[in-house]
């Protein structure tokens, strides 16, 4: 039955005090999350002392204590400048960020042990690679509170969105057209190396090139969602359409070509794909996408050696576990040895890991935390992704929708291809594990990401407080809210 708003009586309008009751902010309940994590992190830095040193020394509070004042600069932020931004990102990111850090710390007096050095404490802290994971960390929250203050309206990064696809490609041409010397890292060229500063701009261009995919696929998907045949009971696009999916193809085949790089080709043509997924609601742009993967997966072990090499080691690892399979064999035995409950936090051998600081994290970790241990941290990686989804989902605009969807999704995407190389469920990708792994350029970015999925779940999130007008009798004029403005329907209240 349709319902005139003619005869609907004036309704009072909501104030932002009731709208506030209504939805409220929860900033406490994330602060209540955010000492949770910081007992947590506190109980595992002793835990890691008592089960290396067999006691806990006095310093064991030091970098949980840094961390957490980093944490309450990142909570102070979000409660000013996106105060109904979901309450649970930020904790769970926090947590698994502070692991990181942990972890590290513990690799470091592993190391020092086990290859004779002195052992740090608080006098050599700045020397530690766990301090320096602090640092990049408080660098990475700075870029995090300036996107949430400078990025009052996440829609408005859509006026910038072809420059920031630009910046993109630059961003990611830069390390292929270096010489090996300022580029190159274990056989990838993702650095920019300027003596002991050295940055992967490619993880800055997955931000940019997100924006640009977003906002290309709001304008273009009434066409791409145009169906030409039917097979199988699946809708298939035109073929004339087929251009955009086929040029980050190739794309991302340059990428792997030049860059030699497995795990960057594979993240830009997956977030293109699924936000493509999103936008038009099509399964046949998943096939298609899938289809152009498998053909790319096979014209690159044609043409690249380094991809051959770890297609290699994926399937026979133990062909020579004392050379190129060195590292994947010490990350599954550290894998096997961590059993259901793991050695115990500071109990294990994880320095017996090459890289366990950086793309083997995962397995140094489960060799202490055990199978019980890891499946609660990828739960963790569970939650922060449905959440993103969560806001995709709520969030009124599709720019929106398809920015905070392509966000999740990364993070999920990233997560699966580090710890399915670890475990040998795929080849090894060389991507780092988000908020774990050691390194500046992966944390920054990420922390802009979420940074961005706060924004967004803030608009999400935020009550209407505008009021409803009626208009005058003689005009009949009707002033929606804003929220509803670009909707295609309009609430009634009966």
């Amino acid at each position: 039955m349709a319902v005139s708003t003619a005869d609907v009586p004036p309704q009072p309008a909501p104030s932002a005090e009731r709208a506030g009751r209504r939805m409220p902010t929860r900033r406490n309940a994330e602060l209540g999350l955010l000492a949770a994590v910081m007992v947590v992190l506190v109980a595992y830095s002793a835990a890691n002392e008592a089960g290396f040193f067999r006691a806990v020394t006095g310093d064991f509070w030091v970098l949980p204590a840094l961390f957490g004042i980093v944490l309450l600069v990142a909570h102070l932020v979000v409660r000013i400048f996106a105060p109904y931004a979901d309450p649970i990102i930020l904790p769970l990111v926090g947590l698994v960020n502070g692991i990181g850090i942990l972890f590290l710390r513990r690799w470091d007096v592993g190391n020092a042990r086990d290859y004779k050095k002195p052992m740090p404490g608080v006098a050599s802290f700045s020397g530690s690679l766990g301090f320096k994971q602090v640092v990049w960390t408080m660098i990475a929250v700075a870029l995090f509170a300036l996107v949430i203050i400078l990025v009052k309206d996440h829609r408005a990064i859509s006026r910038y969105a072809y420059t920031l696809g630009f910046a993109g490609l630059v961003f990611v041409t830069i390390p292929a057209v270096l010489p090996a010397s300022l580029s190159e890292i274990y056989g990838a060229k993702l650095w920019i190396k300027l003596g002991p500063f050295q940055i992967q701009p490619g993880e800055f261009a997955k931000i940019a090139l997100l924006c640009f995919f977003a906002y290309y696929l709001v304008r273009k998907r009434e066409v791409l969602s145009l169906a030409s045949k039917r097979f199988l009971g699946i809708d298939f696009p035109r073929g004339r359409d087929l251009g955009p999916v086929v040029a980050v193809w190739i794309f991302s085949m340059l990428v792997l070509i030049f860059e030699k790089d497995l795990g960057t080709a594979l993240m830009y043509f997956g977030i293109f794909v699924v936000t493509l997924y999103i936008a038009t609601e099509r399964v046949s742009w998943v096939i298609i996408g899938l289809g152009l993967f498998a053909v790319g997966a096979v014209l690159a072990h044609a043409l690249v050696a380094r991809l051959q090499l770890r297609v290699f080691i994926w399937l026979h690892p133990f062909e020579d576990p004392l050379d190129k399979g060195y590292q994947v064999v010490q990350g599954l035995l550290g894998l096997g040895t961590g059993g259901l409950f793991g050695a115990g936090p500071g109990a294990g051998q994880p320095t017996q890991v090459p890289e366990v600081y950086n793309d083997f994290i995962f397995a140094g970790l489960g060799e202490e935390i055990g199978l019980f241990g890891l499946t609660a941290m990828l739960a963790f990686y569970l939650i922060i992704v449905e959440r993103g989804l969560r806001a995709a989902v709520a969030v009124r605009d599709s720019f929106g929708k398809l920015l905070a969807g392509g966000i999740a999704f990364s993070f999920g995407l990233q997560v699966f291809v580090i710890v399915g190389g670890v475990s040998g469920l795929i080849p090894l990708t060389g991507q780092t594990t988000p908020f774990l792994s050691a390194g500046g350029s992966s944390l920054m970015a990420n922390w802009m990401m979420v940074a961005l999925l706060l924004r967004i779940s803030d608009a999400a999130r935020r009550p209407v407080t505008g009021s409803v007008s009626t208009g005058s009798a003689s005009s009949g004029a009707k002033r929606p809210p804003d929220q509803l403005r670009d909707a295609p329907t309009e609430v009634v209240r009966l």
